[in-house]
Protein backbone atom coordinates (compact mmCIF):
# COMPACT_ATOMS: atom_id res chain seq x y z
CA UNK A 1 0.00 0.00 0.00
CA UNK A 2 1.06 3.49 -0.64
CA UNK A 3 1.77 5.14 2.72
CA UNK A 4 1.37 9.47 2.81
CA UNK A 5 4.25 11.29 0.81
CA UNK A 6 5.86 8.00 -0.39
CA UNK A 7 5.62 8.58 -3.85
CA UNK A 8 7.46 11.42 -5.74
CA UNK A 9 8.71 12.89 -9.12
CA UNK A 10 12.31 13.64 -9.86
CA UNK A 11 12.65 14.93 -13.12
CA UNK A 12 16.66 15.03 -14.36
CA UNK A 13 15.98 16.17 -17.58
CA UNK A 14 16.69 20.09 -18.51
CA UNK A 15 15.80 21.86 -21.73
CA UNK A 16 17.96 21.93 -24.42
CA UNK A 17 17.21 24.17 -26.85
CA UNK A 18 16.70 21.57 -29.11
CA UNK A 19 12.74 21.01 -29.99
CA UNK A 20 13.24 17.18 -31.30
CA UNK A 21 15.09 16.50 -28.09
CA UNK A 22 12.95 17.94 -25.71
CA UNK A 23 9.83 16.27 -27.32
CA UNK A 24 11.55 12.75 -26.41
CA UNK A 25 12.57 13.59 -23.34
CA UNK A 26 8.64 14.60 -22.51
CA UNK A 27 7.50 11.18 -24.04
CA UNK A 28 9.63 9.52 -21.83
CA UNK A 29 7.95 11.22 -18.86
CA UNK A 30 4.34 10.42 -20.35
CA UNK A 31 5.14 6.89 -21.34
CA UNK A 32 2.00 4.78 -21.53
CA UNK A 33 -0.07 7.91 -21.29
CA UNK A 34 -2.58 7.78 -24.39
CA UNK A 35 -4.36 11.05 -23.37
CA UNK A 36 -1.02 12.99 -23.89
CA UNK A 37 -1.25 14.18 -27.58
CA UNK A 38 1.96 15.49 -29.12
CA UNK A 39 2.02 17.86 -32.62
CA UNK A 40 4.85 18.74 -34.37
CA UNK A 41 4.98 21.00 -37.35
CA UNK A 42 7.32 23.46 -38.72
CA UNK A 43 7.23 27.59 -38.55
CA UNK A 44 7.71 28.77 -42.46
CA UNK A 45 10.12 25.69 -43.26
CA UNK A 46 12.88 26.96 -41.07
CA UNK A 47 11.92 26.89 -37.15
CA UNK A 48 10.80 23.23 -35.61
CA UNK A 49 8.00 23.46 -32.90
CA UNK A 50 5.74 21.03 -30.98
CA UNK A 51 2.63 21.61 -28.79
CA UNK A 52 2.03 19.06 -26.06
CA UNK A 53 -1.43 19.00 -24.33
CA UNK A 54 -3.36 16.60 -22.36
CA UNK A 55 -6.40 15.44 -24.33
CA UNK A 56 -9.94 15.89 -22.90
CA UNK A 57 -8.81 19.31 -20.74
CA UNK A 58 -8.14 21.27 -23.60
CA UNK A 59 -10.07 23.54 -25.91
CA UNK A 60 -9.17 22.16 -29.40
CA UNK A 61 -10.70 25.13 -31.41
CA UNK A 62 -8.45 27.35 -29.17
CA UNK A 63 -5.37 25.20 -29.91
CA UNK A 64 -6.19 25.17 -33.78
CA UNK A 65 -7.18 29.07 -34.27
CA UNK A 66 -5.29 30.95 -31.61
CA UNK A 67 -2.12 29.07 -31.82
CA UNK A 68 -1.63 26.70 -34.42
CA UNK A 69 -3.31 28.74 -37.71
CA UNK A 70 -1.15 31.90 -35.86
CA UNK A 71 2.24 29.60 -35.98
CA UNK A 72 2.12 28.16 -39.70
CA UNK A 73 0.41 30.91 -41.00
CA UNK A 74 3.17 33.95 -40.23
CA UNK A 75 5.16 35.71 -42.35
CA UNK A 76 7.46 34.33 -44.33
CA UNK A 77 10.58 36.43 -43.74
CA UNK A 78 9.64 36.28 -39.40
CA UNK A 79 12.37 33.48 -38.72
CA UNK A 80 14.35 34.28 -41.69
CA UNK A 81 17.36 36.12 -40.05
CA UNK A 82 20.05 33.47 -39.20
CA UNK A 83 21.21 35.12 -36.29
CA UNK A 84 18.07 35.11 -34.30
CA UNK A 85 18.54 35.44 -30.73
CA UNK A 86 16.51 33.68 -28.50
CA UNK A 87 15.31 36.75 -26.38
CA UNK A 88 13.76 38.11 -29.96
CA UNK A 89 12.20 34.64 -31.05
CA UNK A 90 9.93 34.97 -27.68
CA UNK A 91 9.21 38.22 -28.18
CA UNK A 92 7.82 37.32 -31.70
CA UNK A 93 5.74 34.86 -30.11
CA UNK A 94 4.91 36.40 -27.10
CA UNK A 95 3.70 39.60 -28.59
CA UNK A 96 3.33 39.01 -32.33
CA UNK A 97 1.95 35.68 -32.84
CA UNK A 98 -0.14 33.75 -30.28
CA UNK A 99 -3.80 34.81 -29.39
CA UNK A 100 -3.78 34.03 -25.22
CA UNK A 101 -4.54 36.72 -22.68
CA UNK A 102 -2.86 33.97 -20.21
CA UNK A 103 0.37 32.69 -21.32
CA UNK A 104 4.24 32.44 -19.42
CA UNK A 105 7.66 31.20 -20.44
CA UNK A 106 8.28 27.94 -17.76
CA UNK A 107 12.24 26.15 -18.30
CA UNK A 108 11.63 23.75 -14.98
CA UNK A 109 10.76 20.37 -16.27
CA UNK A 110 8.44 19.52 -13.11
CA UNK A 111 6.70 22.98 -13.58
CA UNK A 112 5.88 22.12 -17.42
CA UNK A 113 4.65 18.65 -16.70
CA UNK A 114 1.94 20.20 -13.99
CA UNK A 115 1.21 23.02 -16.25
CA UNK A 116 0.60 19.91 -19.27
CA UNK A 117 -1.51 17.83 -16.82
CA UNK A 118 -3.61 21.32 -15.29
CA UNK A 119 -5.17 21.94 -19.03
CA UNK A 120 -2.40 23.92 -20.30
CA UNK A 121 -0.53 23.63 -23.78
CA UNK A 122 3.22 23.50 -23.70
CA UNK A 123 4.95 24.87 -26.71
CA UNK A 124 8.56 23.89 -27.95
CA UNK A 125 10.72 25.53 -30.10
CA UNK A 126 13.96 25.32 -31.54
CA UNK A 127 16.65 27.45 -29.99
CA UNK A 128 14.89 27.91 -26.76
CA UNK A 129 15.65 26.95 -23.34
CA UNK A 130 12.13 27.77 -22.32
CA UNK A 131 8.68 26.39 -22.92
CA UNK A 132 5.80 28.79 -23.67
CA UNK A 133 2.90 26.97 -21.49
CA UNK A 134 -0.96 28.84 -23.03
CA UNK A 135 -4.06 28.46 -20.79
CA UNK A 136 -6.43 26.21 -23.04
CA UNK A 137 -8.21 24.90 -20.31
CA UNK A 138 -11.77 23.30 -21.55
CA UNK A 139 -13.91 20.65 -19.76
CA UNK A 140 -17.06 19.08 -19.19
CA UNK A 141 -18.82 20.28 -15.88
CA UNK A 142 -22.01 20.39 -14.68
CA UNK A 143 -24.50 23.45 -14.54
CA UNK A 144 -24.77 25.27 -11.12
CA UNK A 145 -27.56 24.32 -9.54
CA UNK A 146 -29.59 24.52 -5.95
CA UNK A 147 -27.45 22.95 -2.82
CA UNK A 148 -28.87 19.28 -2.71
CA UNK A 149 -27.89 19.45 1.12
CA UNK A 150 -28.50 22.59 2.30
CA UNK A 151 -32.07 23.61 0.56
CA UNK A 152 -33.88 27.00 1.83
CA UNK A 153 -37.01 28.63 1.02
CA UNK A 154 -35.94 31.71 0.25
CA UNK A 155 -32.48 32.63 -0.83
CA UNK A 156 -30.08 32.10 -3.88
CA UNK A 157 -30.53 28.85 -5.72
CA UNK A 158 -26.99 28.97 -6.34
CA UNK A 159 -24.85 26.44 -5.23
CA UNK A 160 -20.64 25.52 -6.08
CA UNK A 161 -19.69 22.89 -8.08
CA UNK A 162 -16.69 20.76 -8.25
CA UNK A 163 -14.71 23.53 -10.53
CA UNK A 164 -12.65 25.98 -9.19
CA UNK A 165 -12.71 29.03 -11.29
CA UNK A 166 -16.15 28.92 -10.94
CA UNK A 167 -16.37 28.60 -7.10
CA UNK A 168 -14.08 31.82 -7.13
CA UNK A 169 -16.16 33.97 -9.47
CA UNK A 170 -19.68 33.08 -7.04
CA UNK A 171 -17.55 34.66 -4.29
CA UNK A 172 -16.61 37.34 -6.46
CA UNK A 173 -19.81 38.04 -7.67
CA UNK A 174 -21.37 38.81 -4.13
CA UNK A 175 -18.14 40.94 -2.65
CA UNK A 176 -16.88 42.88 -5.74
CA UNK A 177 -14.25 44.64 -3.54
CA UNK A 178 -10.23 44.71 -3.26
CA UNK A 179 -10.59 43.35 0.15
CA UNK A 180 -11.38 40.40 -0.73
CA UNK A 181 -7.98 38.36 -1.44
CA UNK A 182 -7.48 34.83 -2.87
CA UNK A 183 -4.24 33.24 -1.96
CA UNK A 184 -3.64 29.82 -4.09
CA UNK A 185 -1.67 26.68 -2.59
CA UNK A 186 -1.29 23.31 -4.14
CA UNK A 187 -1.42 19.91 -1.68
CA UNK A 188 -0.79 16.44 -2.64
CA UNK A 189 2.55 15.34 -4.15
CA UNK A 190 0.92 13.25 -7.08
CA UNK A 191 -2.67 15.39 -7.02
CA UNK A 192 -1.61 19.04 -6.83
CA UNK A 193 -4.67 19.72 -5.61
CA UNK A 194 -5.31 23.56 -6.14
CA UNK A 195 -6.16 24.78 -2.72
CA UNK A 196 -7.58 28.92 -2.09
CA UNK A 197 -7.76 30.69 0.74
CA UNK A 198 -9.86 33.55 1.13
CA UNK A 199 -10.54 36.07 3.63
CA UNK A 200 -11.62 39.79 3.73
CA UNK A 201 -8.29 41.78 4.88
CA UNK A 202 -9.08 44.34 7.44
CA UNK A 203 -11.76 42.14 8.67
CA UNK A 204 -10.27 39.04 9.33
CA UNK A 205 -7.84 38.70 12.39
CA UNK A 206 -4.33 38.26 10.45
CA UNK A 207 -2.98 35.53 12.74
CA UNK A 208 -5.38 33.05 11.69
CA UNK A 209 -4.66 33.56 8.16
CA UNK A 210 -1.37 32.24 9.40
CA UNK A 211 -2.61 29.79 11.48
CA UNK A 212 -4.57 28.26 8.18
CA UNK A 213 -1.67 28.49 6.33
CA UNK A 214 1.09 26.71 8.38
CA UNK A 215 -1.62 24.03 8.52
CA UNK A 216 -2.15 23.47 5.13
CA UNK A 217 1.53 23.55 4.18
CA UNK A 218 2.13 20.97 6.89
CA UNK A 219 -0.15 18.57 5.11
CA UNK A 220 1.80 15.71 3.66
CA UNK A 221 0.07 12.98 1.62
CA UNK A 222 -0.19 11.83 -2.02
CA UNK A 223 -3.53 12.95 -3.13
CA UNK A 224 -6.38 15.24 -2.26
CA UNK A 225 -9.75 14.09 -3.45
CA UNK A 226 -12.37 16.09 -1.20
CA UNK A 227 -12.36 18.67 1.59
CA UNK A 228 -12.88 15.35 4.20
CA UNK A 229 -9.19 14.60 3.49
CA UNK A 230 -8.01 18.58 4.59
CA UNK A 231 -10.70 18.80 6.99
CA UNK A 232 -9.44 16.10 8.94
CA UNK A 233 -5.47 17.18 9.07
CA UNK A 234 -6.73 20.83 9.80
CA UNK A 235 -8.93 20.20 12.76
CA UNK A 236 -7.48 20.49 16.28
CA UNK A 237 -9.25 17.56 17.85
CA UNK A 238 -9.64 14.51 14.83
CA UNK A 239 -11.09 12.30 17.05
CA UNK A 240 -13.71 14.83 18.57
CA UNK A 241 -17.26 13.43 17.37
CA UNK A 242 -17.83 17.39 16.83
CA UNK A 243 -16.96 19.24 12.83
CA UNK A 244 -14.43 21.80 13.84
CA UNK A 245 -14.96 23.56 10.83
CA UNK A 246 -18.48 24.73 9.17
CA UNK A 247 -18.85 22.53 5.33
CA UNK A 248 -20.97 24.37 2.86
CA UNK A 249 -21.66 24.62 -1.14
CA UNK A 250 -23.52 27.76 -0.63
CA UNK A 251 -21.60 31.30 -1.74
CA UNK A 252 -23.73 32.91 0.52
CA UNK A 253 -23.00 31.58 3.48
CA UNK A 254 -19.55 31.82 2.71
CA UNK A 255 -19.53 35.12 1.99
CA UNK A 256 -21.90 36.25 5.11
CA UNK A 257 -18.90 34.03 7.29
CA UNK A 258 -16.03 36.06 5.72
CA UNK A 259 -18.04 39.13 6.97
CA UNK A 260 -17.72 38.11 10.22
CA UNK A 261 -13.91 37.61 10.21
CA UNK A 262 -13.61 34.02 9.31
CA UNK A 263 -11.66 32.20 6.41
CA UNK A 264 -12.89 30.42 3.55
CA UNK A 265 -10.67 26.95 2.18
CA UNK A 266 -11.89 26.15 -1.10
CA UNK A 267 -10.62 22.87 -3.19
CA UNK A 268 -10.46 21.71 -6.22
CA UNK A 269 -12.86 18.80 -7.62
CA UNK A 270 -15.27 19.59 -5.20
CA UNK A 271 -18.56 21.51 -4.45
CA UNK A 272 -17.88 22.28 -0.91
CA UNK A 273 -16.09 24.61 0.93
CA UNK A 274 -14.16 24.71 4.03
CA UNK A 275 -15.04 27.56 6.81
CA UNK A 276 -12.72 28.25 9.74
CA UNK A 277 -12.82 28.53 12.44
CA UNK A 278 -16.00 26.75 13.06
CA UNK A 279 -18.47 26.91 16.09
CA UNK A 280 -21.04 24.74 18.06
CA UNK A 281 -23.90 27.53 17.69
CA UNK A 282 -22.48 28.51 14.05
CA UNK A 283 -23.29 24.70 12.85
CA UNK A 284 -26.77 25.58 13.89
CA UNK A 285 -27.24 28.47 12.19
CA UNK A 286 -28.88 28.41 8.66
CA UNK A 287 -28.37 31.28 5.99
CA UNK A 288 -32.60 31.64 5.20
CA UNK A 289 -32.47 32.69 9.24
CA UNK A 290 -30.85 35.99 7.58
CA UNK A 291 -33.60 35.75 4.72
CA UNK A 292 -36.33 35.79 7.12
CA UNK A 293 -37.64 38.55 9.70
CA UNK A 294 -35.95 38.45 12.84
CA UNK A 295 -38.79 36.92 15.31
CA UNK A 296 -39.20 34.47 13.20
CA UNK A 297 -35.90 33.40 12.26
CA UNK A 298 -35.52 33.63 16.47
CA UNK A 299 -38.41 30.96 16.68
CA UNK A 300 -37.11 28.60 14.44
CA UNK A 301 -33.64 29.03 16.53
CA UNK A 302 -35.32 27.96 19.87
CA UNK A 303 -36.84 25.05 18.07
CA UNK A 304 -33.91 23.96 16.60
CA UNK A 305 -32.49 23.81 20.33
CA UNK A 306 -35.30 22.04 21.26
CA UNK A 307 -34.47 19.72 18.75
CA UNK A 308 -31.06 19.14 19.78
CA UNK A 309 -32.17 18.11 22.85
CA UNK A 310 -34.68 15.72 22.02
CA UNK A 311 -32.83 13.78 19.29
CA UNK A 312 -30.08 13.15 21.92
CA UNK A 313 -32.00 12.29 24.86
CA UNK A 314 -35.49 11.48 23.78
CA UNK A 315 -35.24 7.69 23.54
CA UNK A 316 -32.84 7.67 26.43
CA UNK A 317 -35.35 8.97 28.52
CA UNK A 318 -37.96 6.73 27.59
CA UNK A 319 -35.88 3.85 28.68
CA UNK A 320 -34.55 5.30 32.17
CA UNK A 321 -38.37 6.61 33.27
CA UNK A 322 -40.38 3.16 31.90
CA UNK A 323 -37.41 0.89 33.63
CA UNK A 324 -36.36 2.89 36.77
CA UNK A 325 -38.40 5.93 37.27
CA UNK A 326 -41.67 4.55 36.64
CA UNK A 327 -43.41 7.21 39.42
CA UNK A 328 -42.31 10.50 37.33
CA UNK A 329 -44.60 8.80 34.68
CA UNK A 330 -48.13 10.31 34.76
CA UNK A 331 -50.78 7.53 36.43
CA UNK A 332 -52.78 7.20 33.31
CA UNK A 333 -49.87 7.21 30.75
CA UNK A 334 -47.94 4.70 32.55
CA UNK A 335 -50.97 2.35 32.31
CA UNK A 336 -50.88 3.51 28.76
CA UNK A 337 -47.25 2.47 28.25
CA UNK A 338 -47.57 -1.10 30.76
CA UNK A 339 -50.82 -2.46 28.23
CA UNK A 340 -48.64 -1.12 24.91
CA UNK A 341 -45.82 -3.48 26.48
CA UNK A 342 -47.21 -6.41 27.91
CA UNK A 343 -46.63 -8.56 25.09
CA UNK A 344 -43.21 -6.92 24.33
CA UNK A 345 -40.57 -9.84 25.64
CA UNK A 346 -37.39 -7.55 25.64
CA UNK A 347 -36.03 -4.87 28.09
CA UNK A 348 -36.96 -0.90 27.03
CA UNK A 349 -33.49 -0.85 26.17
CA UNK A 350 -33.35 -3.69 23.58
CA UNK A 351 -36.49 -2.57 22.00
CA UNK A 352 -35.19 1.02 21.73
CA UNK A 353 -31.89 -0.06 20.48
CA UNK A 354 -33.18 -2.36 17.92
CA UNK A 355 -35.74 0.10 16.28
CA UNK A 356 -33.30 2.79 16.70
CA UNK A 357 -30.71 0.71 14.16
CA UNK A 358 -33.71 -0.10 12.22
CA UNK A 359 -34.13 3.48 11.59
CA UNK A 360 -30.27 4.45 11.27
CA UNK A 361 -30.36 1.31 8.14
CA UNK A 362 -33.46 2.73 6.43
CA UNK A 363 -32.09 6.38 6.18
CA UNK A 364 -28.71 5.08 5.35
CA UNK A 365 -30.36 2.72 2.81
CA UNK A 366 -32.53 6.40 1.18
CA UNK A 367 -29.41 8.22 1.30
CA UNK A 368 -27.35 5.50 -0.72
CA UNK A 369 -30.51 4.14 -3.37
CA UNK A 370 -31.07 5.99 -6.44
CA UNK A 371 -33.18 9.13 -5.58
CA UNK A 372 -36.41 8.01 -6.73
CA UNK A 373 -36.42 4.64 -5.05
CA UNK A 374 -34.63 6.10 -2.15
CA UNK A 375 -37.12 7.81 -0.24
CA UNK A 376 -40.17 5.66 -1.22
CA UNK A 377 -37.97 3.07 0.48
CA UNK A 378 -37.15 4.94 3.51
CA UNK A 379 -40.80 6.28 4.45
CA UNK A 380 -42.85 2.98 3.00
CA UNK A 381 -39.89 0.79 5.05
CA UNK A 382 -40.46 2.76 7.94
CA UNK A 383 -44.34 2.66 8.23
CA UNK A 384 -44.65 -1.10 7.35
CA UNK A 385 -41.31 -2.47 9.44
CA UNK A 386 -43.17 -0.23 12.66
CA UNK A 387 -46.67 -1.57 11.97
CA UNK A 388 -45.53 -5.05 11.54
CA UNK A 389 -43.16 -4.94 14.90
CA UNK A 390 -46.05 -3.38 16.68
CA UNK A 391 -48.13 -5.59 15.40
CA UNK A 392 -46.10 -8.69 16.43
CA UNK A 393 -45.11 -8.05 19.96
CA UNK A 394 -41.71 -7.30 19.43
CA UNK A 395 -41.94 -3.07 20.09
CA UNK A 396 -44.44 -1.02 21.78
CA UNK A 397 -46.30 1.37 20.38
CA UNK A 398 -45.05 4.21 22.48
CA UNK A 399 -41.63 3.43 21.66
CA UNK A 400 -41.89 3.73 17.58
CA UNK A 401 -43.98 7.29 18.75
CA UNK A 402 -40.32 8.06 20.02
CA UNK A 403 -38.03 7.18 17.67
CA UNK A 404 -40.24 8.51 15.03
CA UNK A 405 -39.80 12.16 16.83
CA UNK A 406 -36.69 11.56 17.34
CA UNK A 407 -35.87 11.11 14.08
CA UNK A 408 -37.75 13.95 12.95
CA UNK A 409 -35.69 16.18 15.54
CA UNK A 410 -32.56 15.46 14.46
CA UNK A 411 -33.34 16.14 10.38
CA UNK A 412 -33.79 20.08 11.72
CA UNK A 413 -30.01 20.05 11.75
CA UNK A 414 -28.42 22.37 9.50
CA UNK A 415 -25.03 21.08 9.59
CA UNK A 416 -25.30 17.30 7.89
CA UNK A 417 -22.05 16.67 10.02
CA UNK A 418 -23.24 17.80 13.28
CA UNK A 419 -26.34 15.67 12.93
CA UNK A 420 -23.94 12.78 12.53
CA UNK A 421 -22.50 13.24 15.74
CA UNK A 422 -25.56 13.77 17.79
CA UNK A 423 -27.03 10.27 16.05
CA UNK A 424 -23.84 8.32 16.93
CA UNK A 425 -24.23 10.08 20.49
CA UNK A 426 -27.89 9.16 21.43
CA UNK A 427 -26.28 5.37 21.69
CA UNK A 428 -24.09 5.74 24.70
CA UNK A 429 -26.53 8.14 26.12
CA UNK A 430 -29.21 5.11 25.40
CA UNK A 431 -26.54 2.27 27.56
CA UNK A 432 -26.11 5.16 30.21
CA UNK A 433 -29.83 5.02 31.02
CA UNK A 434 -30.14 1.86 30.97
CA UNK A 435 -27.51 1.10 33.16
CA UNK A 436 -27.59 4.31 35.84
CA UNK A 437 -30.83 5.39 34.99
CA UNK A 438 -31.71 9.67 35.10
CA UNK A 439 -28.30 9.34 36.86
CA UNK A 440 -26.44 7.94 33.91
CA UNK A 441 -28.30 10.41 31.62
CA UNK A 442 -26.88 13.27 33.91
CA UNK A 443 -23.06 11.74 33.87
CA UNK A 444 -23.29 11.94 30.30
CA UNK A 445 -24.63 15.30 29.32
CA UNK A 446 -21.76 16.87 32.00
CA UNK A 447 -19.46 14.62 30.14
CA UNK A 448 -20.63 15.89 27.02
CA UNK A 449 -20.11 19.43 28.12
CA UNK A 450 -16.80 18.93 29.63
CA UNK A 451 -15.82 17.63 26.17
CA UNK A 452 -17.10 20.26 23.85
CA UNK A 453 -15.77 23.12 26.76
CA UNK A 454 -12.33 21.70 26.23
CA UNK A 455 -12.57 21.77 22.34
CA UNK A 456 -10.67 24.82 20.23
CA UNK A 457 -11.26 25.35 16.19
CA UNK A 458 -8.14 27.42 15.50
CA UNK A 459 -7.83 29.14 18.83
CA UNK A 460 -11.98 29.70 19.35
CA UNK A 461 -13.83 28.30 21.93
CA UNK A 462 -15.90 25.86 20.76
CA UNK A 463 -19.29 26.86 22.67
CA UNK A 464 -18.52 30.48 22.05
CA UNK A 465 -19.89 33.17 22.90
CA UNK A 466 -21.44 31.67 25.65
CA UNK A 467 -18.29 29.68 27.02
CA UNK A 468 -16.27 31.88 27.79
CA UNK A 469 -19.31 34.26 28.43
CA UNK A 470 -19.63 37.54 25.44
CA UNK A 471 -22.97 39.32 26.12
CA UNK A 472 -22.27 40.87 22.42
CA UNK A 473 -22.18 37.91 20.73
CA UNK A 474 -25.54 36.84 21.94
CA UNK A 475 -27.15 39.06 19.46
CA UNK A 476 -26.78 36.33 17.22
CA UNK A 477 -26.51 33.31 18.93
CA UNK A 478 -30.23 32.28 20.86
CA UNK A 479 -32.13 34.64 18.42
CA UNK A 480 -31.49 36.83 15.77
CA UNK A 481 -32.12 40.70 16.25
CA UNK A 482 -33.40 42.94 14.15
CA UNK A 483 -30.89 44.40 11.37
CA UNK A 484 -31.20 47.77 12.84
CA UNK A 485 -29.46 46.68 16.14
CA UNK A 486 -26.97 44.58 15.20
CA UNK A 487 -23.62 46.08 16.33
CA UNK A 488 -22.11 48.01 13.67
CA UNK A 489 -18.37 46.97 14.49
CA UNK A 490 -19.36 43.33 14.94
CA UNK A 491 -16.27 42.39 12.29
CA UNK A 492 -14.27 44.45 14.86
CA UNK A 493 -15.32 42.01 17.69
CA UNK A 494 -14.98 39.32 16.01
CA UNK A 495 -11.67 39.98 15.15
CA UNK A 496 -10.58 40.96 18.28
CA UNK A 497 -11.73 37.12 19.78
CA UNK A 498 -9.96 35.46 17.21
CA UNK A 499 -6.78 37.34 18.40
CA UNK A 500 -5.95 34.48 21.01
CA UNK A 501 -3.20 32.71 20.84
CA UNK A 502 -3.39 29.75 18.32
CA UNK A 503 -2.70 26.24 19.80
CA UNK A 504 -1.94 22.97 17.88
CA UNK A 505 -3.61 20.22 20.00
CA UNK A 506 -2.35 17.76 17.65
CA UNK A 507 0.76 17.57 15.34
CA UNK A 508 0.35 14.11 13.82
CA UNK A 509 0.53 13.74 10.16
CA UNK A 510 2.51 16.73 9.77
CA UNK A 511 6.28 17.08 9.05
Amino acid sequence: MVQRGQLEHHFDYILSGNATEDLMNFKTIFNHCIDIKYREFYINDVKKGSLIFLNGMVNTKTIDLDIMKQLMDCEENLFKEPELLAEDIKNIVHNKLIYSSQMCWVELFQEIVEHILSGNVALLLDGLKEVLVISAKDWDKRAIDEPATEAVIRGPREGFQETLSTNISLIRRRLKTSLLKMEEMKVGKLSNTEIVITYLEGIVNENLILEVKNRLERIEIDAVLESGYIEELIEDHSFSLFPQVLITERPDRVVGNLLEGKVGIIIDNTPFVIIVPGTFFQLLQSPEDYYQRYFVASSIRFLRLLSVVLSLLLPSLYIALTTYHQEMIPTMLLISIAAARETVPFPAFVEAFVMEVAFESLREAGVRLPRPVGQAVSIVGGLVIGQAAVEAGIVSSPLVIVVSMTGIASFIFPSFQLGLAFRFLRFPMMIAAATFGLYGILMMVLLLLMHMLSIRSFGVPYLTPLAPLRISGLKDVLVRVSWLKQSSNKSEKNKQQMGKPFIRHRQGKYK
